[in-house]
């Protein structure tokens, strides 16, 4: 076969499995056995190998053929990516209803559509071609994740018209792959995910687009960015042109002349969601006339003319098999339900955290009792009631023991606490829930060595203390399981990292009871050296106007210990530093001086801890909830019912890019 005969039969063979991929992984509709597929397929990998020239980006072979990159490529948004402000309920809906046609001052019809529990995503075609995917991000601004996109088979490489577009949609994980997915990983002992938005989420966020196209992901498109001008006037015809495009767009969309008909849509799929072949955590209701949108406009975060209804936390039944304990690092006793397995909001849950001994019996939780699991915002499972009427007699109560389940030492109720306490200090649960605390993220930051790692380290007798981290040998390591040459060698460069960390960090990571991060940082920006710290007295504590009595009487007491002085001694030694890198209290900038805070929503460029260290830093305090006396709130993505309070309070509202501009000036 010559080269034009090639190029004849390579364009007529992209051209054909295209086809059949839309039919199959768009439509449900395949028209060829898999056979012939797979036969076509690979005659083109043939023709292609031997003439490398005529590989086109259209073709479905390039789908997983990218090489693995450093870090992804900043996008920024044309038209930017806005969030939908929030209904909960009925009452909401309809005042929604009410605010639309007030500002409308004429009739609307509405659009009610499935929201997809994913990752939402952007795709640029320019001249018909699929040349970028990109993440949401802050809005504004998202991540490049084109070649991971590229491996998602219901998104086309090539669309029906040579036209440019962006569209938007939800990236997701059905049922069926997050099932493969988790027994997969299972198997291998690694971690499984919590839930398909999670597994959906870290899957495009691989560096790796190989391991993106083992995950089986699909796609949602519901709206669209930059959309040259034509004469379609509605979403609705829009999603019908999208569809013909070759789009794969969401069957159950429903048009509603009334408020009404929404509700009805809304109470459907509230009881018919566990039916779907994928998750939904809501409804999303758009006005369908793309003039009276315009109309109608946006405020600062969210468009007018539409809302996202959220479903309430769901609830399960299920069987309380037994209950195990657990001893944290502070030597506080957990006891845990251990139950049946039970899907719940998304996720398999088989633990929940019965808190103490009192929540128990105020409960009247018995081992073998039928209960009632609900998830706190759709993410903390917790038992909320006991169904008495399933009780059968073979019920057993639950006591707490007298002696702590990891090292037998006597427990003590401390104060007025209701946890039980192991005062051991070397008790051996005690040890491997601080070195876990110590590598954590507000902590000394330790990347790789996350609770299974320490766990692993720990029952190895590699390490007991925290000295003994960076003792550890490349040797040693390499003798454990799963434990490769370059992930050695991460750890131990992140250990070596950790020793230049601030003195607030060390701090916070030794686990001084009563001692948060910021209680942290600011003894560390007082007092500057740990030499000066351990020398201080009580007078000198309490003298601070953030440490109170009981704080200063832990610090005491821990620097007191002749064990802690041996171990800031090797870690000395060890040249951990011990001083405070950070600006002093009279360099730090006051922008929020005596200044009342509230964080909401997810923020691109730092964690909420972070955000709320800032804040605190530059002089101001942070609250968890929105009031008069809230001076700015500042939110993130999805910032929810907080940023509707500070609206009707007339509370001044901060972006993300208003509070780093605010930071760096």
């Amino acid at each position: 076969m010559d080269k034009l005969e090639a190029k004849n039969r390579i364009a007529e063979l992209v051209q054909l499995l295209n086809k059949y991929g839309h039919e199959y992984y768009v439509l449900d509709q395949p028209s060829v056995p898999d056979a012939e597929y797979d036969q076509k397929m690979q005659e083109l990998q043939r023709l292609e190998a031997k003439f490398p020239a005529l590989v086109s980006t259209a073709s479905p072979t390039q789908r997983v053929g990218g090489e693995p990159l450093d870090k992804f490529q900043k996008v920024e948004h044309h038209v930017p990516m806005l969030s939908l402000g929030n209904a909960f309920n009925e009452a909401d809906l309809r005042a929604f209803d009410r605010r639309v046609t007030q500002l409308a001052a004429e009739p609307v019809v509405y659009i009610c559509e499935l929201k997809i529990d994913g990752l939402a995503i952007a795709l640029t075609y320019e001249n018909g071609t699929f040349v970028r995917g990109s993440t949401r991000g802050d809005g504004r601004v998202g991540e490049d994740i084109t070649s991971n996109l590229r491996t998602i088979r219901s998104i086309p490489l090539t669309i029906q018209e040579k036209r440019s577009i962006e569209v938007r949609g939800e990236a997701f994980m059905p049922h069926h792959s997050f099932l493969a997915l988790n027994k997969g990983r299972e198997e291998k002992g690694e971690m499984v995910f919590a839930n398909p938005r999670n597994a959906a989420a870290g899957s495009l966020r691989q560096l790796d687009p190989k391991v993106a196209a083992s995950r089986n992901l699909d796609i949602f498109l519901f709206g669209y960015g930059k959309w040259e001008a034509d004469s379609l006037p509605s979403h609705s015809e829009r999603l019908k042109y999208l569809a013909a495009l070759g789009f794969k767009i969401n069957p159950e969309w429903k048009r509603c002349t009334t408020i009404d008909e929404v509700i009805e849509y809304v109470s459907y799929w509230s009881t018919e969601r566990p039916n779907l072949s994928y998750e939904i955590d809501g409804i999303v209701i758009k006005v369908d006339d793309l003039q009276q949108q315009e109309k109608l406009g946006f405020t600062a975060k969210n468009p007018r003319w539409a809302i996202a209804y959220k479903f309430p936390a769901t609830e399960a039944v299920t069987k309380l098999r037994t209950i195990e304990l657990s001893v944290g690092r502070t030597g506080v006793v957990t006891p845990t339900a251990i139950l049946d397995p039970v899907q719940i909001a998304g996720s398999t849950v088989q633990r929940a955290s019965l808190h103490n001994e009192d929540l128990i019996k105020e409960m009247d939780i018995r081992i073998g009792d039928t209960v009632v699991l609900k998830k706190a915002g759709d993410i903390i499972p917790k038992v909320v009631r006991v169904i008495e009427e399933k009780r059968t007699g073979d019920e057993v109560e639950f006591s707490m023991p007298k002696q702590c389940p990891s090292c037998n030492s006597e427990l003590a109720h401390l104060e007025d606490e209701v946890a039980l306490r192991c005062l051991n200090p070397n008790c051996p649960a005690q040890l491997k829930e601080g070195l876990i605390h110590f590598v954590s993220r507000d902590a000394m930051n330790i990347d790789g060595l996350g609770e299974k790692v320490i766990e692993q380290l720990f029952q190895a007798k590699l390490i007991k203390t925290i000295a003994d981290l960076y003792r550890l040998k490349k040797e040693e390591l390499l003798k454990l399981d799963r434990m490769g040459e370059k992930s050695v060698q991460n750890i131990l460069n992140a250990i070596e990292a950790s020793k230049s960390n601030s003195l607030e960090k060390l701090l916070f990571g030794l686990g001084i009871r009563h001692i948060g991060a910021k209680a942290a940082q600011t003894l560390a920006a007082h007092f500057h050296t740990m030499d000066e710290l351990c020398e201080a007295t009580y007078e000198d504590f309490i003298a601070i106007d953030e440490i109170g009595e009981k704080m200063a009487d832990s610090i005491v007491q821990f620097f007191s210990e002749e064990k802690v002085i041996e171990l800031l001694q090797h870690l000395s030694t060890m040249d951990v530093n011990m001083t405070y890198l950070g600006p002093t209290q009279s360099q730090m900038t006051a922008i929020f001086s005596n200044q009342t805070i509230v964080l909401t929503g997810k923020m691109e460029s730092f964690t909420r801890s972070e955000a709320k260290k800032l804040v605190e830093a530059n002089g101001g305090s942070v609250t968890s909830s929105v009031s008069k006396n809230t001076d700015i709130v500042i939110a993130g993505e999805a910032a929810g019912s907080k940023y509707k309070k500070a609206q009707e309070l007339n509370i001044p509202i901060w972006d993300e890019q208003k509070f780093k501009e605010a930071i760096e000036s």
